[in-house]
């Protein structure tokens, strides 16, 4: 009897656990929509930005794109020749993106070049709008829109490519942070268009860079993590749906409820930040009468796992 009643909880667990996967999957296609338009739109405001701010403080954004726009000033200068941005974007792109197809991610190369892309060829088709004369203004907001834009992008599972492919990629391979050396790349690119265009250029946009750097890092928040503190009468039920989605830990205490008089489970896991609103979700449909307490996660000591990107 009573390995007839365990087997019948399994297979009412194992139903559960179905349903519970069929909703995350289709959660996940309607998330890949919404994840494509932030994306437009976050590509969108980085290139009315290169074409206001940018284009009129001749500022030099990082990366790829900050060389693209140097040697496109160069060829004007120096030349009177006009080279299209969108073609220096993807020349400069190309062999990163193979890259990061192999070692990062299918879907967040596919979407990464997606944002390239669109940028790049708004930079080329929309016209540069003046909007002050004022280098500082223009260096502080500027520095705001492009750390709004870049959020929008990596929040959804994007990046707007150049360098980001190369840290990524081999942050992948080699296990080891490179983000300090895409850093320095960028650090030369600005002081070489000073020394062409005059070191204030290159000092406006260090501020324009400071900026946008703490806008992202306000906005973008893969790498934080939270500790979910979970109340429910369905502790094995939650578990068995919890460990089979995610890959974390989960720590069960049974207890007696001081209100209720019911026996319950106390809960404790600990997530990243961009996991929780799937595994509050995943829990509610478990139990629509769960209590969750969610908290910030300031530092956590042990083995940790963190979801690769797609």
């Amino acid at each position: 009897m009573e390995q007839e009643a365990d087997m019948e909880d399994h297979e009412m667990v194992s139903d559960l656990y179905q349903k519970n996967m069929q909703k995350v999957a289709n959660s996940k296609k309607w998330r890949n929509i919404v994840n494509i338009i932030f994306i437009l739109l976050g590509s969108l405001i980085l290139a009315i930005n290169m074409n206001t701010f940018v284009e009129q403080g001749n500022l030099v954004p990082g990366g790829f794109s900050g060389l693209s726009k140097l040697i496109q000033r160069v060829g004007l200068k120096y030349y009177d020749v006009k080279i299209s941005f969108t073609l220096l974007n993807v020349i400069f792109n190309a062999v990163p993106a193979v890259f990061a197809y192999r070692l990062v991610g299918k879907k967040f190369t596919v979407f990464s070049c997606l944002s390239l892309l669109v940028v790049s060829v708004l930079v080329d088709e929309l016209p540069v709008i003046p909007i002050t004369g004022d280098i500082l203004l223009i260096s502080v907001f500027g520095g705001i829109l492009n750390g709004l834009g870049l959020s929008l992008i990596l929040n959804n599972n994007a990046s707007s490519g150049g360098t980001d492919f190369i840290a990524m990629s081999l942050s992948n391979k080699y296990k080891v942070s490179t983000f300090n050396y895409m850093l320095l790349f960028s650090a030369v690119i600005i002081l070489i268009s000073g020394r062409l265009f005059g070191m204030d250029k290159a000092l406006y946009s260090i501020i324009f860079q400071f900026i946008s750097t703490r806008m992202i890092g306000s906005f973008h928040h893969r790498y934080d993590q939270v500790t979910l503190q979970i109340t429910t009468v369905k502790g094995p039920e939650v578990i068995d749906a919890y460990i089979h989605h995610f890959h974390h830990g989960i720590s069960c205490v049974e207890a007696y409820g001081g209100y209720s008089k019911k026996k319950m489970y106390l809960l404790n896991t600990v997530l990243s930040s961009y996991e929780s609103t799937d595994a509050i979700h995943l829990i509610r449909h478990v139990d629509e009468h769960v209590i969750i307490n969610v908290l910030k996660t300031q530092r956590f000591v042990g083995r940790f796992y963190r979801k690769p990107l797609e």
